[in-house]
């Protein structure tokens, strides 16, 4: 009997579906795309309605032959790639390629890889949704349009290599504004005054922060203006003039979106953005336990929506009464709304089954698996759980018409609180006082303050800056940051992005001549349009010819009037071993290297590598900073391969004081510790302990 062919995008994925489907399916992966636009040539043909020229992707050749083989033998194929755009693209290729007629109902969908929604998608095929097919070639087309026209004017006018992206060229500019405010930034001075007030009979201290002139705040923004308001206290004056006592409520978060998620999972566990996909992208495609076999432990994870199934918050609910009690359970269920923005197309990121407890599978499970797993686990509960009650607390107190106030607060339930451990509890408890009751003047503390410059934005903050400014999608955040970061228009600076010479060159040419493809609004109105072709409201050719009409005039202007641009080479205090010359830092393909500043006479190069200024343990040689293959920092003797001195932790320029070995800077929850690298020695100390 003939086997039903079920196509799917990764093997992993394949594997999941496969045990739920039985010996009468046959599980085929595609491994992402099969069809593209040719990386060689724009691929897009202008005159001709935009007819995009997909051609098979390299090295998929092989691949498709066994799809076809397979399509031909199978009684019925049924393509079961992601619940997305992209997924939706991917099925069109698939079906183009093994004749399949689109209108045929040869497409399933599910929001989880679980036995129940497999076989329930199993039973409801449909046709391929070709609005969403022509909102993901939409934003190819346009990203393609972008790209292959204003690269190759950066080449020309700047250097090789150098690329412009729709999405990726607005977030640089963000990271580059946010350098010139805090370049610009002028701090203004401000002052506080802290009085230390201690109660008559138990001597109990409380701290009070000057407010202001009986209901009137006043600000203090110079020492004059302090000094005037000290001159008019009296140390015995101190009278509690109004108590306040109310119970306030601290609510849940909602469930996890794909920015919420990268968002806390940098906060929290410090993933990266591109780290947090991959590991998540695991955990929804499936997951090998040691009791249950291959399965999907989250629901899809590219998502904006907050919205939980009746299902999954009935079953919560029911975990809620049985590991805690009815005292955690909301009378009603919580409802969290979708950001008006947001496509509101699959649920929130949420634990296929709330019973697969963290704890319960974490031997199946990686590191990176049980964190990333943990924190999704508990913030879908807790999102369904009652909300935390603080005591709250606050307190006047007038002296000679002039107010201090101090506040204070209890937590008496913790509600969600017991299991989102993520979050922060903290209680400020300050000492009773009654109305009227005098206090004693233990001490007067002024303070001279500055206002700070805004911060750098992390990949965090990026995040949510992109989202909340309706640029990009759930699915783009992680690969635009990833390409600014690989393009060398930005680099880390501790967690921080930092734009470099460079990007603030090529953003700086994009506002002067295409003020549009940096401009935020016009990013974010391409995103709404995108969602109108999913809709079905509006045309996709239409949305590209308006984009690409007024661009191909800007794209004239910018060729005829843009100068090339020397970028100055950085001379290096290296001396090149060939020829005796200065080296000089390069771009290349890869990033920087150092070549000799003498080429094209000597054409020696190098990696090249940033010293540390602390010697190798081994051989003497220096440490230098080095990257791995997935892009994590480690450091290294320079004199590879013949010292292979390696550690993951930053090494200090001074030795352990028990052991004479070399001390490292490791990152903790509490702070930097410095402990020494010889794991038989036992030396730690905490790296403000100098």
């Amino acid at each position: 009997m003939a086997k039903s062919l079920v196509i799917v995008e990764s093997p992993a994925k394949a594997k999941t579906i496969g045990k739920f489907l039985g010996k009468n399916y046959k599980i085929s992966a595609s491994v992402g795309h099969v069809r593209d636009l040719p990386k060689s040539k724009m691929g897009i043909d202008i005159h001709n309605n935009y007819e995009p020229n997909y051609i098979t992707i390299r090295g998929k050749g092989s691949l498709i032959q066994e799809l076809k083989k397979e399509a031909k033998k199978a009684k019925k194929v049924l393509l079961a790639t992601d619940p997305d755009r992209e997924g939706e693209a991917i099925s069109w290729h698939l079906a183009h390629i093994l004749s399949i007629d689109e209108k045929e109902k040869c497409r399933i969908e599910f929001n989880e890889i679980t036995e129940t929604a497999i076989k329930n998608a199993i039973q409801s095929p449909r046709a391929i949704n070709k609005n969403l097919v022509d909102a993901q070639q939409a934003r190819r087309i346009l990203d393609r349009l972008v790209g292959y026209s204003i690269s190759p004017l950066l080449w020309r006018k700047v250097r090789k290599g150098l690329s412009a992206g729709r999405v990726q060229s607005v977030a640089t500019k963000l990271i580059c504004d946010r350098e010139k405010e805090i370049e610009e930034f002028v701090p203004q001075e401000y002052w506080s005054i802290s009085a230390y007030l201690k109660k008559e009979k138990s001597h109990e201290m409380l701290e009070a922060k000057f407010y202001g002139f009986g209901q009137e705040k006043v600000e203090l923004n110079t020492k004059e203006d302090v000094d005037k308001i000290l001159e008019k206290l009296d140390k015995n004056a101190y009278v509690v003039s109004d108590v306040k006592r109310k119970e306030k409520k601290r609510n849940p978060y909602p469930p996890f979106t794909t920015s919420s998620l990268q968002q806390e999972a940098a906060n929290r566990l410090g993933f990266s953005t591109k780290k947090t996909m991959m590991v998540a992208q695991q955990l929804y495609e499936g997951i090998e336990l040691k009791e249950e076999g291959s399965v999907g432990l989250v629901t899809y994870i590219r998502t904006d929506s907050t919205r939980i199934s009746d299902e999954a918050k009935a079953k919560a609910r029911q975990y809620i009464v049985d590991h805690f009690s009815e005292d955690y359970l909301p009378e009603e269920e919580k409802q969290y709304k979708t950001k008006k923005e947001g496509q509101d197309a699959h649920e929130a990121i949420r634990p296929t089954a709330i019973e697969r407890t963290p704890e319960k599978i974490k031997d199946s499970l990686t590191k990176d698996q049980y964190q990333l797993y943990k924190l999704i686990w508990e913030r879908f509960l807790a999102s369904q759980m009652k909300s935390g009650v603080y005591d709250t607390y606050s307190v006047d107190i007038n002296n000679n018409g002039y107010i201090f106030k101090a506040s204070g607060s209890k937590l008496i339930f913790d509600g969600f609180l017991k299991v989102y451990t993520h979050a922060t509890v903290s209680d400020t408890e300050i000492p009773e006082v009654s109305l009227n009751e005098k206090l004693i003047e233990e001490k007067l503390e002024p303070k001279q303050h500055f206002t700070q410059p805004p911060p750098r934005f992390t990949e965090a903050t990026l995040v949510k800056e992109l989202e909340e400014k309706g640029i990009g999608r759930p699915s783009t955040y992680a690969p635009t940051i990833a390409t600014i970061l690989s393009r060398g228009y930005v680099e880390r600076e501790k967690k921080a992005l930092k734009p470099t010479e460079l990007g603030l060159i090529v953003t700086e040419l994009l506002e002067q001549y295409f003020s549009d493809i940096v401009d935020e609004d016009f990013t974010a109105e391409l995103e709404e349009k995108l969602d109108k072709i999913e809709e079905g409201s509006l045309h996709w050719i239409k949305v590209i010819d308006e984009f690409y009409q007024p661009f191909q005039s800007v794209l004239k202007h910018a060729e005829e009037e843009i100068e090339k641009i020397e970028l100055a080479e950085e001379v290096t205090d290296e001396i090149c071993e060939e020829c005796g010359k200065q080296m000089v830092i390069k771009y290349g393909k890869f990033g920087k290297f150092l070549a000799c500043s003498g080429y094209p006479e000597c054409q020696h190069t190098r990696p090249l590598v940033q010293k540390i200024g602390v010697s190798c343990p081994r051989c003497e040689g220096e440490l230098v900073e080095r990257r791995s293959k997935k892009g994590r920092l480690f450091y290294g003797c320079i004199n590879f391969p013949k010292c292979n001195f390696v550690t993951w932790s930053r090494p200090m320029n001074e030795k352990c004081p028990l052991c004479q070995s070399l001390l490292i800077e490791k990152n903790s929850k509490k702070g930097v510790t410095i402990q020494c690298s010889n794991k038989e020695c036992k030396y730690k100390r905490m790296a403000e302990e100098h």
